[in-house]
């Protein structure tokens, strides 16, 4: 039979236990309250198609870090700057420098970029011929017809010998600039989406290696000349308002990126064409 003194004993004991149970409890919620607070959710502006699933390898990293990733998907590439501009996205990715300049000089946008993710190099494909060199004289060739991607497209024309352009029209020339074409190529200005899905109408054309995908072209098969690689002025970058390229999420967006895990989903998701650009 228990004594009152063991009973007094036996509360104080279960008490105690109950208050070191309590506190083990609120040192393990401690940490889950405190990481629920430092987590910062961003809204990054992409185009629609493959790099969606590219991006959710992206959030997966940023979520370890405890940055949550929302993605916004567009259309067309006029869309994200503006967004980004008007600050119903936090950061894009989807364009190069050439075009973003452009962007910047014709809208007067307040845009950086803050890492690169990946190049797509652009190529010549055709379905009629199986090399540069037996493109027929007169053979019609399209191009985008947006500034920054024509000047690329007509610098590859140039790389593989088919026209020359004038001395110091650089990565925004037209075909103004042409001042050679011993083919007697004809250029055909179509807009970049479309210029992929009317090779069939063409001798040839240059076609951005994301529309070349939706257009069914096939690098192995269809790609007859490609830019080249190194030092390549047309990396893709993540970019952001230029008053926010120092917030603390900009630089783990960027490293959510970086990594081996993303790179080896643009090689699954772009078959070999989209290449790590870090």
């Amino acid at each position: 039979m228990l004594t009152l003194t063991s009973r007094f004993h036996g509360r104080r004991t279960t008490l105690s236990l109950l208050l070191t149970g309590l506190l083990a409890v609120g040192a393990l919620q401690a940490p889950m309250i405190a990481q629920a607070q430092t987590q910062t959710t961003v809204r990054v502006g992409i185009i629609g198609g493959e790099d969606e699933d590219v991006w959710k390898v992206v959030a997966a990293q940023a979520a370890k870090q405890g940055l949550i990733i929302k993605t916004v998907v567009f259309n067309d590439y006029t869309q994200p700057n503006e967004a980004l501009e008007r600050g119903d996205v936090d950061a894009n990715a989807f364009q190069h420098k050439p075009y973003l300049d452009n962007q910047i000089k014709s809208r007067g946008y307040h845009i950086t970029p803050v890492g690169f993710t990946a190049v797509w190099p652009i190529g010549l494909y055709s379905r009629k011929v199986t090399s540069v060199a037996n493109l027929p004289k007169g053979a019609v060739i399209g191009v985008p017809n947006d500034p920054s991607n024509e000047g690329r497209a007509l610098l590859l024309l140039q790389d593989q010998g088919l026209i020359k352009l004038r001395d110091g029209s650089g990565i925004l020339a037209t075909t103004a600039d042409i001042v050679a074409n011993p083919k007697d190529i004809k250029i055909k200005e179509l807009d970049a989406g479309i210029v992929g899905r009317s090779i069939d109408d063409l001798t040839a054309a240059v076609v951005n290696t994301d529309w070349a995908l939706k257009a069914g072209l096939k690098a192995d098969k269809d790609r007859i000349a490609q830019e080249k690689i190194a030092n390549n002025p047309y990396n893709n970058f993540i970019a952001v308002k230029t008053d926010k390229q120092n917030a603390p999420w900009v630089k783990t967006l960027v490293t959510s990126f970086q990594n081996d895990a993303v790179k080896e989903s643009l090689t699954k998701v772009y078959k070999g064409t989209g290449l790590a650009a870090w």
